[in-house]
């Protein structure tokens, strides 16, 4: 964790480091990038809050302790038993703020600022520092040969990687599903039936383990319809990033107008989309920034009025989670 004085708050926070060429469209883009707004959000702990759900999936989203340190952290360089510091994220007038996702895929095990949600050899799956939905993930590869690439050009020549993370990216996107029903289950009229067999389940004399419940519950509403995701055509962040994230933008890091855009236009490119034909437009959105701002539910153009839309976006939520 970085020293108080160092912390950057949202609002200091840098904005999406796409060059000008990018933004227009002129040049084909170079390096990854997208960062999101820094989020101070926390999953809410459904266990005390409810203990008819599934709790397994509140321990695997919640925070994690960072671990203490041992003899494998301790500072070699010298005597005094100080464990090596990780690298700030924040606070150096050397840092980009692009870099800031290289710390997670780097020291994974030390669990930077409580939100790696699990990892191995080859990935890292974390909670956005920035989420601009009330779940959002991201899936960080963690090879040093294609963390540094251009999604777009590494999910259209490299067919093998392309297949290891659709796997990967659809087990994410049951996991923020059950995320979804833990949040919002109880309040939304099609999850009733799974809700109300789920409290006779678990009132019984011999409840079920939590990995077996959904097999024997009726399906209820299929939250795994309000998840998208993908990569951006420009990222923000260079190191490589696909985003798994609910679609109700309920955040309070959706503060830009290409905020919004960026998760619900074609800037958004979704693994199926690949691969993208040589020389495709796909390559080039041209002044996406610009583009009209379309409500993802209903529809209604907003064009360049984001007050409108977030307090539309207030409204549109709450008759979403109540369906």
């Amino acid at each position: 964790m970085a020293p108080k004085d160092t912390v950057i708050r949202a609002d200091d926070a840098p904005d999406e480091a796409i060059t000008a060429g990018e933004i227009k469209g002129d040049v084909a883009p170079q390096k990854p990038a997208d960062h999101d707004l820094a989020a101070t959000q926390k999953p809410r702990n459904a266990c005390k809050l409810n203990p008819l759900v599934n709790c397994a999936v509140a321990e695997l989203m919640k925070p994690k302790p960072k671990p203490k340190p041992n003899s494998q952290t301790l500072n070699e360089n010298t005597n005094k038993g100080k464990t090596s510091p990780l690298p700030s994220s924040s606070g150096s007038k050397s840092f980009d703020a692009r870099d800031g996702l290289g710390i997670y895929i780097k020291y994974p095990e030390r669990n930077p600022e409580g939100r790696v949600i699990e990892y191995d050899d080859e990935f890292v799956v974390i909670q956005d520092k920035y989420p601009k939905a009330s779940v959002h993930l991201l899936l960080l590869p963690r090879d040093p040969a294609l963390t540094l690439e251009h999604p777009l050009i590494t999910f259209s020549k490299n067919p093998t990687f392309l297949a290891k993370v659709k796997p990967r990216v659809e087990r994410l996107k049951l996991l923020a599903a059950r995320e979804l029903r833990r949040k919002y289950g109880l309040s939304s009229a099609s999850d009733a039936p799974y809700q109300l067999a789920l409290e006779d389940m678990m009132s019984g004399p011999d409840p079920p383990p939590s990995d077996e419940r959904d097999s024997l519950l009726p399906p209820g509403r299929d939250w795994s319809r309000e998840i998208i995701s993908g990569v951006h055509t420009h990222p923000s962040m260079k190191h490589l990033h696909i985003h798994v994230l609910s679609r109700d933008m309920r955040s309070l890091w959706l503060k830009k107008k290409n905020h919004y855009l960026s998760f619900n236009t074609s800037f958004l490119v979704g693994l199926d989309e690949f691969p993208l034909e040589e020389g495709s437009a796909r390559f080039h959105p041209g002044d996406w920034p610009s583009w009209d701002m379309v409500c993802w539910r209903c529809g209604q153009n907003f064009k360049n009025r984001f007050k409108a839309l977030q307090e539309h976006l207030d409204e549109e939520f709450e008759d979403w989670k109540k369906e």
